[in-house]
C-alpha cells in the first residue's frame, strides 16, 4: 500500500514545530533536527500504518488530524531523535502526552507495527514488545522490582498481543503470541502461553485457549 498525505514533508515539520513551540522554547538546531529526521520518521510511520488491520489505516492516507496516526508519528519522531538530542526527544514525548493522553517515553522500544485505539490514560514502559501489539484505553505495561537484587524487571510480550481496556502487564511476565488480555485483567510475574485469552487479577487468573 502506498501512503499519501495532504501535507508535504516540509509542512509536517512546520506543524510539529508550531505544536512544540506552543509549550516549549524551540532552538534553531532543534528545528534543523526535525527537518533532518522527517523522512526516517515517515518511513517508520507508513510501514506501521500499512500493516495495521484497521479501517482508518487501510485508507492509505496519513492525516495529522487523526489522533491514532498522529500519536504513532510523534512516538517515532521522539524515538528517532532520542539518540541525537534527548532534550528535543523529551519535548516530543511531552507533546504526545499532552495531545493524546498517552505516556510512551522516547527510549521505550515499541515494535515496528503497533496500534492504540482511543488509548487515553495508557502507559507503556520499557518492556520488549512484539509486532502487532494493540492496546485500548487505560492500559499499563510496567516493571516490578526484584526484592532480592533491587533490579526492575520488565515484561516480554510476543506478537499479536491485544490489551483490552484497563488491563495491565507488570514485572517478570512473559506473554506468548496471539494473546488477548480481557478488560480489567491484571497480570504480574507470570508466563502466558500462545493462543490464549486471559481473565482476572494475579495470582487468580483464568486462561482460556483459542
Amino acid at each position: 500500500m502506498n501512503y499519501s498525505c495532504d501535507f508535504s514533508e516540509a509542512q509536517l515539520v512546520t506543524l510539529v514545530g508550531h505544536q512544540l513551540s506552543n509549550f516549549f522554547p524551540l532552538e534553531d538546531r532543534e528545528k534543523g533536527l526535525l527537518k533532518e529526521s522527517i523522512f526516517t520518521v515517515l518511513d517508520r510511520s507508513y510501514y506501521c500504518f500499512q500493516n495495521i488491520d484497521n479501517k482508518y489505516m487501510k485508507r492509505g492516507v496519513f492525516s495529522p488530524f487523526h489522533s491514532g496516526q498522529w500519536l504513532i508519528f510523534l512516538y517515532f519522531y521522539s524515538n528517532v531523535i532520542s539518540p541525537e538530542n534527548k532534550i528535543l526527544a523529551d519535548k516530543l514525548y511531552y507533546l504526545n502526552k499532552i495531545m493524546n493522553g498517552i505516556d510512551i517515553y522516547h527510549e521505550v522500544k515499541l515494535s515496528n507495527v503497533f496500534f492504540f485505539e482511543h488509548p487515553l490514560g495508557s502507559v507503556f514502559g520499557r518492556a520488549q514488545y512484539g509486532d502487532f501489539f494493540i492496546a485500548m484505553q487505560g492500559c499499563t505495561v510496567g516493571g516490578n522490582r526484584n526484592r532480592t537484587t533491587g533490579e526492575i524487571i520488565y515484561p516480554v510480550i510476543g506478537e499479536h498481543v491485544t490489551m483490552l481496556s484497563n488491563s495491565k502487564i507488570i514485572g517478570a511476565t512473559k506473554i506468548g503470541n496471539n494473546v488477548t488480555l480481557a478488560a480489567n485483567t491484571y497480570i504480574k510475574d507470570v508466563e502466558i502461553p500462545n493462543n490464549a485469552t486471559v481473565f482476572g487479577v494475579s495470582p487468580n487468573i483464568t486462561i482460556k485457549f483459542l
